[in-house]
């Protein structure tokens, strides 16, 4: 082998080195990075409070066609009663805890006269409103898991005896019913108790004295809803799914930062989401923390994945912490490729190649036509993006992006906007909707001005689709505080949330149409989640802007 041919091996050998990285790369984005990612995630992990809760009476469950979903629970006796009596006579008591909680429920029988000498089987069914109560779960024709719903089958072979539910449940209502009796004994049940728990604390500011008791009241349920669905992650709902999802982490935090103040639960969420990207860099809309921290793979969510970005700019906003921002930098620079890789030359999202490829949430509203939403809430999360890299020193690796916000902004004015009814159209039919007009104002796309004429314009136009639930409802409220529309703020806030309250609402819901109780995207309304995260942002409202809530 002569020199020249030593120096090319050489020169050979060092070019394959030096891209070993770049494969590894290209095998999982950020794979060196995830270890240190969980473990500040475990790092971040909050210490549960626990409280042991009594039950404050026993309840009566009734018909009634003025109340939520047609049930009510009327106030019987004290819950005294029950542990002085054998619960034979009992079966099928309403017991009332007086508000929501979440945590571990035990329980104590006692024999009642004769010796026991047979088990014992009772069943409980749980509730956080009363139709879950009343209505029968079978046959059971929901799209969702069965196991989901509250109801446990407890067979207890020796009394007396002390048991603990192995399940974590979230309810305020339980029904006692007794299954399998012994021939030969009656019992009673000597104590009925929740161990309840939640990562927030109990020390939120007061608002101010002048508020209207409406208000006020929205405040503390909007309050319990954050509480009960801060566990060791932002769960969505204490009842059903039971994990973080970005959606509800960034709204959670929102309201979390102007009331517990527990910003090192939206730190480790934030890390955790990070940790558990998939080998793209994408990060998934959903993970969970138990066994061991795993995503739902293959659940990728476009407008999910870009607000990831615009939480983690809400996180540095609140907390200065820089170390963190710049950490998971590389995280949100890496969404934006999402963005990239469905724009077309036109400056308009390719929304029918996107829609075939990954899921597209922007709201729970059957027959939603979400090409204009999404376009809008692309360029929403481009500017915020682009704010913080500016926070960060990192503009530089975002040149491009202020020509695609403009870009993007031309072309949704130029083919989605419609000269004559003043109003963006969606879809080959020309969709009017809610979520059109709110993501194209939250982007910035129109002015103050231009905005406040589209917000009225929807709200006189009887064909547009509503909003499906809190969570768009949210958005809606921030669109009308963007234009300047403080009055119709208030008004949308009382109106919405507040018919919440005066149903009789403990925690806000997953689902709320005013028009529909009944509805569920889940087909079967039990299987709700009637405490869940997205409903609970008037605490962020109330707080955020005093002038408008508070006066």
């Amino acid at each position: 082998m002569n020199h020249g041919s030593s120096i090319s091996v050489v020169t050979t050998i060092s070019l394959i080195l030096s891209f070993l990285p770049l494969f590894n790369l290209a095998q999982d984005y950020g794979a060196v990075a995830r270890k240190k990612w969980l473990d500040q995630a475990r790092v971040n992990k909050p210490v549960l409070h626990e409280r042991l809760i009594k039950p404050v009476r026993l309840g009566i469950l009734k018909k009634d066609t003025n109340a939520f979903q047609g049930w009510k629970v009327e106030t019987s006796v004290a819950v005294d009663s029950l542990y002085q009596r054998g619960f034979k006579s009992q079966s099928g008591v309403i017991v009332d805890f007086g508000e929501h909680f979440t945590g571990y429920v035990s329980f104590s029988l006692a024999a009642w006269g004769r010796t026991p000498d047979a088990p014992l089987r009772l069943k409980f069914t749980f509730g956080e409103v009363p139709s879950e109560l009343a209505v029968p779960f079978e046959p059971y024709s929901g799209s969702l898991s069965r196991a989901w719903l509250q109801d446990e089958i407890v067979t207890v072979s020796e009394v007396p005896s002390t048991l603990t539910i192995p399940r974590r449940l979230a309810f305020r209502y339980v029904k006692v019913e007794l299954l399998s009796p012994s021939i030969g004994y009656d019992f009673k049940l000597t104590d009925l108790q929740i161990k309840a728990t939640t990562s927030a604390t109990e020390n939120v500011a007061s608002l101010l004295p002048n508020t209207s008791p409406l208000v006020k009241e929205i405040d503390r349920v909007g309050l319990r809803t954050l509480r009960e669905c801060m566990q060791t992650v932002y769960e969505d709902g204490p009842k059903r799914d039971r994990r973080l999802w970005i959606g509800d982490l960034y709204l959670e935090a929102l309201a979390n930062d102007l009331s517990f103040k527990n910003h090192n639960l939206t730190k480790r969420c934030l890390y955790l989401l990070a940790a558990l990207s998939n080998k793209e860099g994408y990060l998934h809309g959903t993970v969970f923390e138990r066994p061991e921290p795993h995503p739902q793979e293959g659940q990728l969510l476009f407008d999910y994945a870009l607000l990831y970005n615009v939480a983690l700019r809400n996180y540095y906003k609140n907390t200065n912490d820089r170390e963190t921002a710049l950490d998971l930098w590389p995280v949100a620079k890496r969404q934006l490729e999402l963005v990239k890789s469905y724009l077309m030359h036109s400056g308009l999202i390719d929304y029918d190649r996107a829609a075939k490829e990954i899921w597209i949430f922007i709201d729970w509203k059957d027959g939603l036509h979400k090409d204009v939403a999404i376009q809008g809430l692309a360029i929403y999360a481009l500017k915020q993006t682009y704010e913080l890299a500016k926070s960060l020193g990192k503009e530089h690796e975002l040149a491009e992006v202020p020509e695609m916000i403009r870009k993007m902004s031309a072309a949704a004015k130029q083919h989605l906007f419609d000269k004559k009814t003043k109003l963006f159209l969606s879809g080959v039919d020309k969709q009017i909707s809610y979520a059109s007009q709110i993501w194209m104002i939250l982007g910035g796309v129109v002015s103050k001005q231009e905005g406040a004429k589209i917000v009225n314009t929807l709200i006189a136009h009887k064909e547009a689709l509503k909003p499906g639930g809190p969570y768009l409802y949210h958005y809606l409220l921030q669109a009308m505080i963007d234009c300047g529309m403080k009055d119709e703020a208030k008004e949308t806030m009382l109106n919405y949330w507040g018919a919440m309250v005066e149903k009789g609402a403990d925690t806000f819901w997953e689902v709320y149409d005013p028009a529909d109780e009944y509805r569920s995207p889940y087909n079967f309304y039990p299987i709700n989640s009637y405490c869940h995260a997205w409903s609970c942002t008037p605490v962020y409202f109330i707080r955020k802007y005093p002038e408008i809530f508070q006066d």
